[in-house]
């Protein structure tokens, strides 16, 4: 959706956060992603998520498609078994693109307020101190 007067890119990194966002928006694979984030970093089998959330295994797998496809969810095989852990690092990123507004500007969260959970990525890092420099500026 968009209003009639708002420029929007779909390319934007707007726009692939709002994706984001959007697959975490189904209560059922908030579900997930919290299941996965609680038995992080080792993950679970997609029967024991079933099992626990207590939803069918073909509703199951679509909503690990959607995760995945969003890279908020990973996968790996194990000999005949499929393991799948939340992607902490893509939601370190989510969570660094919600705050970098309100702690650059409005300083809603004091400077150093973030706490990271987990090893920053280069990527994360690089984000991070083009966060500082702008606070920096201002």
């Amino acid at each position: 959706w968009k209003y009639k007067n708002m420029k929007t890119d779909r390319g934007s990194q707007a726009a692939r956060y709002a994706d984001r966002f959007a697959a975490m928006g189904a209560e059922p694979r908030l579900r997930i992603v919290r299941l996965l984030l609680r038995s992080h970093p080792r993950g679970l089998v997609a029967g024991a998520m079933q099992q626990e959330l207590g939803i069918p295994a073909s509703t199951l797998s679509h909503h690990l498609d959607k995760l995945k496809s969003e890279r908020l969810v990973r996968v790996r095989r194990e000999g005949t078994f499929l393991w799948y852990t939340a992607d902490t690092e893509t939601l370190q990123d989510l969570l660094g693109f919600l705050y970098a507004e309100c702690c650059s500007r409005s300083h809603a969260v004091p400077s150093g307020g973030l706490v990271f959970i987990t090893r920053p990525s280069p990527k994360s890092q690089e984000r991070k101190n083009q966060w500082k420099a702008r606070a920096s500026r201002k």
